[in-house]
């Protein structure tokens, strides 16, 4: 079958409401959008992902996250169950934080084309630091309501 245009994705190639093999690699991942029903409206979409796994490249061992991605949409707004497949395509997948925070942020922005978008990578400690690594695309839209991602900084036991 020939491969459709990524312009506009008709809903029988989405993976929503269907069986799909789980991605092995972010690179072999697909992230789906659908139309924005809101379109001519700006508002702000907000995804938490509070238990991502990605390997270190280093040691081989598996780090831990809490990603909050915020955007606010345009023509199109990013599926979920897309975004399920591609965080879980992480968990063999060698990488810094910082390198796995840009990569999912660009590739959402890339398929999506949000007119803002913000990313939040909240890592638990790697040899006793933790790393927060921050992204995003352009200036936020006026008027949008931002709530705070209320990802506590990490505190250890105190």
């Amino acid at each position: 079958m020939a491969k459709k245009s990524s312009k506009s994705k008709p809903s029988g190639d989405l993976q929503l409401g269907r069986d799909v093999e789980w991605p092995d690699t972010p690179e072999k991942a697909k992230l789906d959008r659908v139309p924005n029903p809101q379109a001519g409206t700006d508002y702000l979409v907000r995804f938490t992902v509070p238990e991502f796994t990605s390997i270190c490249p280093v040691t081989g061992q598996p780090d831990f996250a809490h990603l909050v991605i915020d955007y606010v949409p345009g023509r199109f707004l990013l599926e979920s169950k897309s975004l399920k497949l591609f965080a879980a395509s992480f968990r063999n997948h060698g990488a810094f934080h910082e390198d796995c925070t840009v990569l999912i942020g660009r590739r959402i922005a890339d398929e999506i084309k949000p007119k803002w978008l913000r990313i939040g990578g909240y890592w638990y400690p790697r040899g006793g630091i933790p790393i927060d690594v921050f992204f995003q695309t352009g200036r936020l839209p006026k008027g949008i309501w931002v709530p705070d991602q209320a990802v506590a900084p990490y505190r250890g036991r105190g």
